[in-house]
């Protein structure tokens, strides 16, 4: 319980960083504009999807209703050779057919903070800690009732890494990390009964600690047009203990976004997963949807 008290309060405090730089306020801003310290980017966004049919409609058709949000933000501060980013990412969105429960359409929960020095040229040294989990249970849809087969902090993901990262602009980064400590947290102790790996965390515990760990972490954000922007981000994870090709970790989010007027975005988010300790064949998930987009920040 006290390793969560201490991660709920880190995140806590993380985030409210984050949020005091991205609040549209000129009281804040005007200073570290100035000073050029700062650089901000903060996005929300909302979808809304419906669709319904007469009951003699031969078309064929269900009557579904679906929305979604997203929470997105960046704050970066550079001080001569010194760095501090943090970005944030939060998504959520359900679907409710006629004649269904309610169902999960996107739910990830994502914090990355890094602080670096640069040492020479375009590399640097660095300290990091991310972390990935969900708001909400998850289901197994493929049973005669449904499984729940994960739930908020079940599991959840708390990685550190230290190294050197390079970055030869403002689009590309790459970090390497041969020490890379990662926590599994297990807060929900009845769901080896629905997945009985308990992803990779023993039966009992609450939490498993891979002390020994590599990890490689890239990312790219590219405006390829005026109005399209791609953004990226690959992560490796290697427990040196464990050291085998099919135990390594992989994962790739990608999310392609198009702004159609000044409010209206498309987009396309895509995340390909293999984790051996949550099943031994690659995942993957996608979603395109278009919707209202809002922008501040002073990013340029």
């Amino acid at each position: 319980m006290k390793n969560y008290l201490l991660i709920v309060f880190f995140l806590l405090f993380t985030t409210s960083s984050l949020r005091a730089q991205i609040i549209p306020a000129d009281t804040i801003f005007l200073n570290t504009l100035e000073q050029g310290f700062w650089t901000s980017d903060f996005s929300l966004g909302i979808n809304f999807n419906q669709a319904s049919f007469s009951g003699n409609w031969r078309g064929g058709g269900i009557n579904s209703i679906a929305f979604g949000g997203i929470v997105a933000g960046k704050a970066n501060y550079m001080k001569g050779r010194f760095t501090w980013d943090n970005e944030l990412e939060l998504l959520y969105g359900v679907v409710n057919n006629q004649g269904e429960q309610s169902r999960k359409q996107n739910d990830r929960m994502f914090f990355d903070s890094k602080a670096g020095y640069q040492l020479t040229g375009n590399w640097g040294a660095f300290f990091s800690a991310n972390f990935i989990s969900q708001f909400a249970p998850g289901y197994d849809y493929d049973t005669p009732e449904r499984l729940m087969i994960s739930d908020f902090l079940s599991p959840g993901y708390l990685t550190t890494g230290f190294g050197l990262e390079y970055k030869p602009n403002q689009e590309f980064n790459l970090r390497i990390a041969p020490l890379s400590p990662r926590f599994t947290f297990m807060r929900n102790q009845e769901l080896f009964l629905n997945v009985p790996d308990n992803y990779g965390v023993p039966i009992g515990s609450q939490l498993r600690t891979e002390w020994l760990a590599f990890q490689l972490y890239a990312t790219w954000d590219k405006d390829i047009t005026e109005n399209l922007n791609l953004r990226s981000r690959y992560m490796m994870f290697a427990n040196y203990e464990t050291m085998e090709w099919r135990r390594i970790d992989h994962r790739f989010d990608l999310t392609l976004t198009a702004k159609i007027t000044e409010w209206v975005n498309v987009t396309f988010t895509s995340i390909n997963l293999y984790d051996f300790d949550q099943d031994p064949n690659v995942q993957y998930s996608q979603a395109l949807a278009i919707g209202l987009m809002y922008k501040i920040g002073n990013k340029q």
